[in-house]
């Protein structure tokens, strides 16, 4: 433009803002808002409208109401381009009062809504399960003589399937076919999950063969729902072919997909198959998430391999990934089960040095463990520890102590402790002590 003696203008900036917002390169977009002001060009509300669309497309949202308020400070009328953008992604975070505070703010500013705020807003109700009031609005829509598009349709279909009133999710695509709306992948893939939250997998396939039909190929979020479903119902070679269909087919098998596959592998006692499924994903060039890390773990150490979970938690720790409460409870129980307690109380002071609070299932791992291991005064601690944080054991947990004292031959010990635990309310009824045969 400087060769040709041309001077970039307001418009100019606006486009370029605008490209690079487009493809999530929101630094670069700012170096161009700086440059624009720098040459003396104030932003319009294109341009704010454009950055605040691109954060909250980012779910930056703090950053997005910064700019609105800044927009509105510098004496600009926000467009229905920008309320709609701050209205959807409000929707999207579940916080609706403010989503409708906006869409009041936009009819007091005299900004038409359009039927994207609309279907921004009946989404947000139908995600939030308030569908008495999708229903209000949608029919408040019919009745203003709106042409309502298919996301508006496939939004109320998908509340209707998460309400589980498949009843009037069927009139819906009863009405889309009337209206000649065919349903598209994302209406398709809402009707698999509604089926398969019902255990209905057969129900389910018949729908991928309408698809087929239709000339649609399921994508990996529908077969990702199918294998979730097979492993529930106990059907884990079906779940696992899915996974080949989906090579087979030339379908993009993500992150997610190879999650519910390795959880549904350990849930059924199959973590070394899992193990090389995890294996073959990391090879593939996708890095495990906490999710995946976590069901891996859990599923090891409930089969006596700790020593190939303990080496996985090192390896997040590497890199840079925190593991969160359930790997910490998988670990001290699997330790406390392989002969570990030192190595399962270390566990646990490091979770009280992060801040991270034990939970019930933690607890009684530590209990039940320091109790078979005699260690009967470190598992009384952790029991009035666990209590003044309001956390109640079981019986069983409290008679396995109880035991564990008379064994050890602390009579007194043991009578002490159940008389506070029968005050407490923690045991019902007499136990008998005197019996260490009892199995916890």
């Amino acid at each position: 433009m400087k060769d040709a003696e041309c001077e970039p203008n307001l418009i100019t900036y606006n486009s370029l803002i605008n490209c690079f917002c487009k493809f999530e390169r929101i630094p670069q977009a700012f170096e161009y808002l700086h440059g624009m002001k720098q040459r003396g060009l104030q932003p319009n509300v294109v341009t704010y409208s454009t950055l605040i669309d691109a954060f909250c497309k980012a779910g930056m949202l703090l950053e997005a109401n910064k700019f609105f308020v800044d927009m509105i400070r510098v004496g600009l009328q926000p467009n229905e381009f920008t309320y709609t953008s701050l209205i959807d992604a409000n929707c999207k975070i579940g916080d609706l009062n403010e989503a409708f505070k906006l869409e009041s703010e936009m009819q007091q500013a005299g900004v038409n809504l359009n039927i994207v705020t609309y279907t921004a807003l009946l989404d947000g109700l139908c995600e939030d399960g308030r569908m008495r009031e999708a229903e209000e609005l949608f029919g408040a829509l019919l009745k203003a003589g709106w042409t309502l598009n298919q996301q508006i349709y496939t939004s109320l279909f998908h509340g209707y399937i998460k309400a589980k009133m498949m009843e009037k999710a069927m009139d819906i695509l009863e009405e889309m076919n009337k209206k000649n709306l065919k349903p598209d992948l994302l209406l398709y893939g809402t009707k698999i999950w509604g089926l398969c939250r019902q255990n209905e997998i057969e129900d389910s396939m018949a729908v991928i063969r309408e698809m087929m039909d239709c000339g649609l190929t399921a994508n990996s979020y529908i077969y990702t729902t199918l294998i979730d479903a097979y492993f529930k119902v106990g059907k884990t070679t079906e779940a696992v072919n899915l996974l080949q269909e989906m090579q087979d087919l030339g379908i993009k098998i993500t992150v997610v997909t190879y999650g519910a596959l390795i959880d549904g592998l350990c849930k059924k006692g199959l973590a070394q198959q899992a193990v090389s499924y995890f294996d073959h994903m990391t090879r593939t060039g996708l890095q495990p998430n906490i999710m995946i890390y976590t069901a891996l773990i859990d599923g090891l150490c409930k089969n006596d391999c700790v020593e190939e979970a303990k080496n996985l938690f090192n390896e997040m720790l590497d890199k840079g990934i925190s593991p969160d409460k359930l790997i910490y409870t998988s670990l001290i129980d699997g330790n406390m089960k392989h002969g570990n307690p030192g190595e399962a109380l270390s566990l646990r002071n490091r979770m009280v040095e992060i801040g991270m609070e034990l939970d019930l299932c933690a607890y009684t791992s530590l209990i039940w463990g320091f109790s078979c291991y005699g260690q009967v005064q470190l598992a009384k601690s952790l029991l009035d520890e666990m209590l003044r944080k309001g956390i109640i054991p079981d019986q069983v947990l409290c008679i396995c102590l109880l035991r564990k004292y008379y064994e050890l031959g602390d009579i007194n010990e043991a009578l002490a402790l159940h008389d506070d635990m029968a005050r407490r309310g923690l045991i019902s009824g007499t136990i008998d002590i005197t019996v260490p045969s009892v199995h916890t």
